[in-house]
């Protein structure tokens, strides 16, 4: 199903001025854009590529949620492996996609996305660890995919799939992992349990997991690495509260609020801008962006909440918010 999108929000594109507490960034301005939906009403975009194809679920016409590409203002139901639902999550440069969708025999399996000689492209079973089901959540440059499965003992195990096979990574100790990213270095980022029962952060390369610690609370679970292996996510901290982080060097940085309680970081490009959800001070979540140590609110579609879920190289953010009839939309922030 394809369907024609040109809805810049009601009257003009809404405009949002980016005031900046460092005078070096006065002011940028970025305009949000809603994606629309396959035809029902909710939508959510999950990521962005560099050519600005744009990733996520929507709600058909007919009441299932399908994974969607969208691009050039065409939003494109991917289908499903057999069942009523699917779920895109990642998209790389070269377009080929993840996600997970429910099988004909009501399982839900990670899969893989792309277009060979079928113009409309091929949805792809990458199967389990022995288990029933399967999440597929990032698909790196050379085709690597990562994601969790569960395995024939029953437990979650993170996974790297590559030339057909799927291979268990193993944990920090405990029974339990889950990968969430993988960057064109193949450097992987997840989360285990511990041998002591926390659940931590890790990057995961040629074999070896680390343990990425906490902001001084008990857990801390990573969303994305970026090209140079700096990792951003959300902790807990010593106080108790989630707040966004930035871990580069060995170090976990402690990015802040939008005034509230909490952050949760989402995505970090090639350039160090970081995308997320923030806690306000009058109690909404917004997406924001932050760099060079400051946190951008981002806005609405004219509703109460939003959430930034990826940025791209170019800069552009992609995301979903809520509209002034309360609906909630895929948008662009560029």
């Amino acid at each position: 199903m394809k369907q024609k999108l040109n809805k810049v929000v009601s009257l003009a594109i809404v405009i949002v001025t980016l005031v900046f507490t460092q005078p070096v960034f006065a002011s940028i301005q970025l305009s949000i854009i809603d994606l629309g939906t396959l035809g029902g009403p909710s939508s959510y975009s999950h990521d962005i590529n560099d050519r600005g194809q744009v990733v996520g679920i929507s709600d058909t016409a007919s009441g299932e949620s399908h994974a969607f590409l969208w691009q050039n203002g065409t939003m494109t139901d991917l289908g499903t492996l057999g069942g009523p639902s699917s779920y895109a999550d990642d998209v790389n440069d070269p377009g080929q996609i993840v996600g997970v969708s429910d099988t004909a025999s009501g399982e839900s399996h990670g899969f893989l996305w792309q277009k060979g000689k079928e113009e409309k492209g091929k949805m792809t079973d990458l199967g389990t660890l022995g288990g029933s089901t399967s999440n597929a959540n990032a698909i790196n440059k050379h085709g690597q995919i990562v994601g969790a499965s569960l395995t024939a003992s029953g437990e979650y195990r993170a996974f790297l799939w590559q030339n057909g096979t799927m291979i268990d990574l193993g944990t920090l100790g405990g029974s339990y992992s889950y990968g969430y990213d993988i960057n064109d270095r193949g450097q992987v980022v997840g989360i285990s349990d511990t041998a002591s029962g926390e659940s931590h952060a890790f990057i995961w390369q040629n074999g070896t997991m680390t343990d990425l610690g906490t902001l001084g609370g008990p857990s801390s679970d990573p969303n994305h690495i970026n090209p140079s292996g700096r990792v951003i996510g959300f902790s807990i901290t010593a106080s108790g509260d989630f707040h966004a982080f930035l871990w580069q060097n060995d170090t976990m940085t402690d990015l802040g609020t939008l005034g509230g309680f909490y952050s949760f970081a989402s995505s970090i490009n090639n350039r160090g801008q970081i995308v997320g959800v923030g806690h306000t001070a009058s109690f909404f979540e917004h997406g924001f962006l932050w760099q060079n140590g400051t946190m951008t609110d981002l806005g609405t579609l004219g509703g109460s909440s939003s959430g930034a879920s990826s940025i791209n190289d170019r800069g552009q953010i992609v995301g979903s918010s809520t509209t002034a009839s309360g609906e909630t939309h895929a948008v662009l922030w560029r």
